[in-house]
């Protein structure tokens, strides 16, 4: 963001309409915990990146579990990017991120095709 004021005042304005904002990729390049405590946001979506390897790799999950952590006890929701596989979403199932997206429930869609289908799963 190359203004940050002015991004906040935009951001602030969409929430008072009723509007949803997501910190995407978090973990990932530009978004870091300093947006948490400013920006109006109401949900994060955990990068694939650390969804790819789940649940075998320690690491990817230890910080999976603590950007679910974090966004719960933030008030947010909480989104898992690049679910493919039935134990990556048992994982995130058992940890209580309630949204997934990924291949494992449809590939990316034209957009004739996506009407009457979801880009996310609820599974809370």
């Amino acid at each position: 963001m190359k203004n940050v004021e002015q991004s906040m005042q935009i951001l602030k304005e969409l929430r008072k309409m009723g509007v949803g904002i997501a910190l995407d990729d978090f973990g990932q390049g530009h978004t870091s915990l300093t947006y948490l405590a400013r920006l109006p946001i109401t949900s994060l979506k955990i990068d694939k990146s650390f969804v790819r390897d789940l649940p075998a790799s320690p690491e990817d999950s230890t910080i999976t579990k603590a950007i679910i952590s974090l966004g719960h006890n933030l008030g947010f929701g909480v989104t898992a990017e690049g679910v493919e596989r039935e134990e990556q979403l048992e994982f995130l199932q058992q940890n209580n991120c309630e949204q997934v997206q990924g291949y494992y429930f449809s590939p990316a869609l034209p957009v004739d095709e996506l009407i009457g289908r979801y880009d996310s799963v609820d599974i809370g």
